[in-house]
């Protein structure tokens, strides 16, 4: 799906042709055919496109002729998206093609990202202004970034709780899903920070003449640092998490064999007498008229012996 915007006084509008200073978002589903035809009318290397769909295309850079193409990876809820992925959170790609007089976003998957743009106006930003919109980009992913993990940080404590009252492996798997997903925030962010770092180092958005835009960039920077710092901390916090739990359940379950073990012993006396009791060959006390009683007393007292010495070796 190919969307034409171009921003009119407040108000972003949408066309049906690509004319100066306008923004083109390709998003799914796609026609290859009206993608190649859309590269060849703007002079954009088709392989640009074709990256960009990519799902597992790494964040990086690169310029070819008039076009500069950004790759940068953004994080989305994993809501039946990828299913042989149950990791909570994932991240795809989102390319952003730069051309003389228009930008172009490519996105392999509809993301909060680029429809926070579609349904809110750019405050002192036009897409007119590339370079300017590129750096706005960046800084509602780190947002992204950062508020998915806030989400991953209350879910942990959630699932905290209920491990406090639960032995079942149903909350290691949830953990087991968001440590999957702190394992693509760190990789991403962190190949996130390097093109950030390298656009900044080569100029390749020429922001040197715009002191707001560079001081933006600046923020940016730190908050994808800090990004990174968080997700590592999650992530190790997480790990340890999963293996105290799992010391715990370990030590639970051994407990309990424990205690089975000991009401099985307790109760394999009394059933030895009954079964001795049982046999048709002379016994003690079978021609007394208290003989039930007896063998009774017999088992009662076995088995209160055995769980009074379980109890002093704190088995039950």
């Amino acid at each position: 799906m190919i969307k034409i915007y171009k921003k009119v006084e407040t108000h972003l509008v949408t066309i049906d042709q690509p004319e100066a200073d306008c923004w083109i978002n390709i998003s799914p589903p796609f026609n290859m055919e009206q993608l190649e035809k859309l590269a060849i009318s703007l002079e954009v290397p088709f392989s640009y496109i074709v990256d960009c769909i990519d799902q597992y295309e790494r964040s990086r850079y690169e310029k070819e002729d008039n076009a500069k193409l950004i790759v940068i990876n953004t994080p989305i809820l994993n809501e039946g998206f990828d299913l042989e992925d149950e990791a909570t959170y994932i991240t795809i790609p989102v390319g952003i093609i730069l051309i003389p007089d228009m930008i172009l976003t490519v996105c392999s998957v509809n993301n909060p990202m680029i429809e926070w743009f579609e349904k809110n106006v750019l405050k002192n930003v036009k897409p007119s202004d590339r370079n300017l919109f590129v750096v706005k980009i960046f800084e509602r992913n780190v947002y992204y970034f950062l508020y998915y993990l806030r989400e991953i940080n209350k879910r942990i404590s959630q699932i905290e709780k209920e491990l406090n009252y639960s032995s079942r492996n149903q909350e290691l798997n949830k953990l087991l899903h968001l440590q999957k997903a702190l394992i693509y925030f760190v990789n991403d962010l962190r190949a996130n920070e390097m093109v950030l770092l390298k656009v900044q180092r080569t100029d390749f958005l020429e922001l040197k003449d715009n002191h707001d835009a560079k001081e933006l960039y600046q923020d940016i920077l730190i908050d994808n640092s800090q990004a990174l710092e968080m997700a590592n901390v999650y992530s190790n916090i997480l790990g340890n998490m999963m293996g105290a739990f799992a010391s715990i359940i370990s030590n639970n379950l051994g407990h309990v064999v424990n205690r089975l073990t000991a009401v099985t012993i307790a109760l394999m006396v009394p059933t030895l007498v009954a079964g001795v009791y049982g046999m048709n060959v002379d016994l003690p006390f079978q021609h007394s008229a208290h003989a039930f009683t007896i063998v009774m007393l017999i088992c009662i007292l076995t088995t209160v012996v055995f769980v009074v010495y379980f109890r002093k070796k704190k088995w039950l």
